[in-house]
């Protein structure tokens, strides 16, 4: 059976060249690399164009309605737009800002190709060739691995297949949310099928955070779980935290002690997903660990509850 590889873009010249160049040195080679482009105006579609020559089974889409001017779910209407002009019965979905090792679609599709699943997912990991410090202080905190062999279970469309019909069945990716359609989209999906993890099968992520734009994306996740109303339990547990911290800051009139039991338990939480992947790492890795660790709580409780209220989405950086 064929598998098509899809992808959304909007304004990604410096990312498009990588990401369509590791795509295409597939073992498994893809019938067709379908990416939707939602009206750039860096040069992406233009190296779009250009890049046909070179790649043959890619095939690019200029969709301008798959823009946050033109619809309130861009970057899920480009999947659906690119899924629909897909010609293959299991889909494939990558995305800008990653690149895939040439075993990744194989590794990604085996359970589908084999009939033993409908629905895999692979998860995603930090490149590991150029890595800010922000990049791997943040990682966990977006359900991102350091190692590419740990196991995930996690869901992102950086790394996700499927059968068309399953796609079908589903409705397709949620066109009404800016942020989350992919969490949205397992959700539907786990009600029909149980999903296969897929091992070495990560997409090799280059956020190139400092600690502003970090920041300014987990606060946009947040935005969106209030705006979506899904996770209550993550804004429970951070606010929790929150109220903690301020008590302990209180209690240091009186004693030390419940502070100190708070930096502990704030190791535990900045440490405990990957300590094995940090054992090299350098100090000022670890104290932007902990130190964005310690923010956390503040920018999701936040954000979250704003979300709940005004029930909207932020821009993108690229609509922004």
């Amino acid at each position: 059976m064929a598998v098509s590889v899809i992808a959304t873009v909007l304004n990604e010249v410096d990312e498009i060249p990588n990401l369509v160049a590791s795509l295409s040195d597939q073992t498994l080679i893809a019938a067709e690399v379908v990416i939707v482009d939602g009206g750039s105006t860096d040069g992406t579609w233009e190296w779009l164009l250009n890049a046909r020559s070179q790649y043959p089974a890619l095939l690019p889409i200029r969709d301008e309605s798959c823009n946050l001017k033109q619809s309130p779910g861009p970057i899920a209407r480009g999947r659906n737009v690119a899924i629909a002009a897909a010609s293959s019965d299991i889909i494939a979905c990558a995305d800008a800002g990653c690149t895939y090792r040439p075993d990744w679609l194989a590794n990604l599709t085996a359970s589908i190709l084999s009939g033993v699943a409908e629905y895999a997912l692979g998860g995603s990991c930090i490149d590991p060739a150029s890595p800010t410090v922000w990049d791997i202080a943040s990682a966990p905190f977006f359900g991102v691995k350091l190692n590419p062999n740990e196991p995930t279970k996690s869901c992102t469309a950086r790394s996700m297949a499927f059968r068309k019909e399953l796609w079908q069945r589903v409705g397709g990716f949620p066109e009404t949310v800016l942020l989350g359609e992919d969490t949205l989209f397992d959700a539907k999906v786990r009600k029909l099928v149980t999903p296969a993890f897929a091992q070495r099968a990560k997409a090799f992520y280059r956020p190139r955070h400092a600690l502003r734009s970090a920041l300014r994306q987990l606060a946009s996740y947040a935005v969106a779980d209030g705006a979506l109303g899904i996770r209550p339990a993550r804004l429970f547990r951070n606010l929790a935290r929150c109220v903690v911290e301020v008590l302990a800051l209180i209690a240091l009139r009186w004693t030390p002690i419940p502070l100190l039991c708070i930096l502990v338990l704030e190791n535990y939480f900045a440490f405990h997903f990957d300590w094995r992947s940090l054992q090299r790492a350098s100090f000022r890795i670890w104290a932007a660990r902990f130190i964005f660790s310690l923010l956390v709580p503040w920018v999701v409780s936040w954000n979250q509850i704003k979300g709940g209220i005004t029930k909207a989405n932020q821009p993108n950086r690229q609509n922004a």
